[in-house]
């Protein structure tokens, strides 16, 4: 196992910058997700990473070597592709052993553990089958398999489960998961999809067109996001925003674009008639008070109800618990939690509480 330090890494395509200085301490056994839209960089540097793409500006350690020039083969990492990329005609105990075979290991050595590496990952009655004779879940563990056996320094996931099916997919979050917290082995784990960056990771490296846009624990960004991007783009379903102003007479309060009035704990300096966004995570509502929201639609997932709804001309969303007995068009009374509002900078974005 080793520490992975990205060193303010720099990637352009010719004149095209896709990197701008990105910079990551990621400690020994730590499980980190690099997760964010499509097109924000965290393929590319996950690639850079493994060896797969050449470094344009910066650093690379793995351990305590710098590894900029070495190839991936010398980097002693293991990766799994969102493709399985398992050869058809090769078993599944061919498939897991094959990159020992080629580093000459004594076959009895290889055997031993790609044994202990089926046992892990409960493929012992698969290893004399196929790719073809398996469900995708399980060609997915052949190539966690086919990593393990390798014992690398580092595990690097490239989006490894985007080609299974909803609940497989929740199976195998949970399998990683444990894989990472019996092995302890360093791993970097790139999604787009945030439920699974939240559920997985240690630490979170939130990109955004190249740039990291905010680094922290799961709960960290959720409960304190630094931008209205990370605000958006973590949670699910997505923090409500309402744009408006802060004012503090007769007491601090928001006032909507449609001048409706919503509480706040506080108004940070220089805040008043500060144009800000209010953000509010759609399970923060109590049913009763104040806010008067226009239904939309409802949404019964059994657990729990999801109730889009309008404020004036803006949309909202809330979430909650109990058994909501409304309809399109009725009006249902809200009250926000006070401390759970965040508040953003309307023209930076930045976080103002």
């Amino acid at each position: 196992m080793a520490s992975v330090d990205v060193i303010d890494v720099k990637k352009s395509y010719g004149a095209q910058k896709v990197i701008h200085g990105v910079s990551i301490a990621i400690k020994d056994g730590e499980f980190v997700t690099l997760v964010g839209p499509s097109g924000c960089g965290k393929s590319t540097l996950l690639r850079m990473i493994a060896g797969l793409e050449p470094i344009s500006e910066g650093g690379l350690k793995i351990g305590e070597r710098f590894v900029n020039d070495l190839p991936p083969r010398d980097r002693d990492i293991a990766m799994v592709f969102q493709s399985y990329a398992l050869y058809p005609h090769k078993t599944v105990a061919e498939n897991m052993g094959f990159a020992l075979k080629i580093r000459k290991t004594p076959k009895a050595e290889i055997d031993e553990r790609v044994r202990k590496a089926a046992e892990i990952l409960d493929l012992g009655p698969y290893l004399a089958r196929y790719p073809r004779q398996l469900s995708g879940g399980q060609r997915q563990r052949v190539a966690m398999g086919r990593a393990i056996v390798r014992a690398p320094q580092v595990f690097l996931f490239d989006e490894p489960l985007s080609n299974l099916d909803a609940k497989l997919r929740v199976q195998m979050r949970a399998e990683i998961k444990e894989l990472h917290q019996r092995l302890k082995t360093t791993t970097i784990y790139v999604t787009h999809d945030q439920i699974e960056a939240m559920t997985m990771a240690d630490r979170i490296v939130v990109l955004h067109d190249g740039i990291i846009e905010q680094i922290g624990s799961p709960l960290e960004l959720y409960d304190r996001p630094a931008n209205l991007f990370v605000a958006g783009f973590i949670g699910s379903p997505a923090m409500n925003m309402i744009k408006g102003r802060l004012e503090s007479s007769p007491s601090p309060h928001f006032v909507t674009d449609d001048g409706m009035e919503l509480p706040v704990a506080g108004i940070p300096a220089g805040g008043e008639g500060k144009r800000v966004i209010y953000g509010i995570r759609p399970e923060h509502f109590t049913l009763g008070g104040s806010l008067q929201a226009k239904v939309v639609v409802v949404e019964p997932t059994g657990s729990e109800t999801q109730v889009f709804a309008h404020i004036g001309e803006q949309k909202l969303l809330g979430v909650f618990r109990e058994r909501v007995t409304v309809g399109p068009g009725q009006v249902l009374a809200l009250t926000p939690a006070v401390e759970a509002v965040h508040l953003f900078d309307a023209e930076t974005g930045l976080r103002l509480n």
